[in-house]
């Protein structure tokens, strides 16, 4: 993490707590996006951090599954629930596609570290592949919220192909500038997404790059904002078999021989990949 910023919220404690799903609406290509209802603690989530599921009377599979923040519902100023975004890959997210409004879920959150992007910061770049979008839009609500001119986010869209290219149509209604490749070219520019990125940046130079994706495309991202000078914050996905930090199921490597290992699920998701071995 960049500790030398100033985050643009406070990071909240976690709470495990049975909640109700508001919707379970499905979206193109196997994506689907949930609604739950969740405490006022929310209020001071911090983009980039994450939540964990447990399905009742469920016993596989045992463990929970966790998942970014998406956004946060409000009404009248009031925070009432949470967003999650979520691909069906495995059966714990089958079973989550055959959950009705209305049932509970048990849920745990917020964890983890996110973007300490700095309430100074007025030009940024947002970098999302596939699902890794999930946190991006948070962020940007947020980054808005805290009265960054739209017109200094830049957002990037990537995936395999237009079915994967999630959340246009949110950074659209924000009014923020959208780049979009694809690797088959049936949405935007056919390529990877850190090609628009990098030709961007010979143009422009943000105060920050914020990046969730899959782990070759941030290793790509990392390399950019290297070879460019820009600070960079990457959010990492990867199997979390407890999600406190107790076991090594998510374990990293550090730039520092001092202390070799660290955990994504409390020492980040979020981490400056110039101090990290991913």
């Amino acid at each position: 993490m960049t500790h030398h910023q100033k985050s643009i919220v406070p990071q909240a404690a976690k709470t495990q707590q049975m909640v109700e799903v508001k919707w379970n609406q499905p979206e193109s290509g196997g994506y689907y996006r949930m609604g739950l209802t969740c405490s006022q603690s929310y209020a001071h989530a911090v983009p980039g951090q994450f939540v964990t599921l447990h399905l009742p009377g469920n016993l596989t599979p045992l463990l929970r599954r966790p998942f970014s923040i998406h956004r946060l519902i409000r009404n009248n100023g009031q925070i009432t629930g949470l967003e999650i975004l979520y691909k069906v890959v495995g059966g714990f997210t089958e079973k989550l596609t055959r959950i009705n409004p209305g049932d509970p879920i048990d849920l745990l959150g917020p964890i983890g570290n996110g973007f300490t992007v700095s309430d100074k910061c007025r030009e940024i770049a947002l970098v999302g592949g596939g699902i890794g979008v999930a946190p991006l839009v948070f962020l940007a609500d947020a980054l808005i919220d805290a009265g960054v001119d739209q017109a200094g986010i830049m957002v990037f869209l990537g995936g395999r192909t237009a079915n994967d290219i999630l959340c246009a149509d949110i950074f659209d209604a924000h009014r923020l500038d959208v780049q979009i490749a694809t690797d088959d070219g049936s949405l935007g520019k056919k390529g990877l997404v850190t090609e628009p990125l990098e030709r961007w940046l010979t143009s422009s130079r943000p105060d920050m790059i914020c990046a969730c994706g899959p782990m070759p495309m941030l290793r790509s991202v990392a390399k950019i904002a290297q070879k460019y000078d820009i600070p960079c914050e990457i959010s990492i996905e990867t199997i979390m078999a407890c999600g406190l930090g107790a076991c090594l199921g998510c374990a990293i490597h550090k730039n520092d021989i001092s202390y070799k290992y660290q955990h994504v699920c409390i020492d980040g998701p979020v981490f400056d990949p110039s101090v990290t071995v991913f």
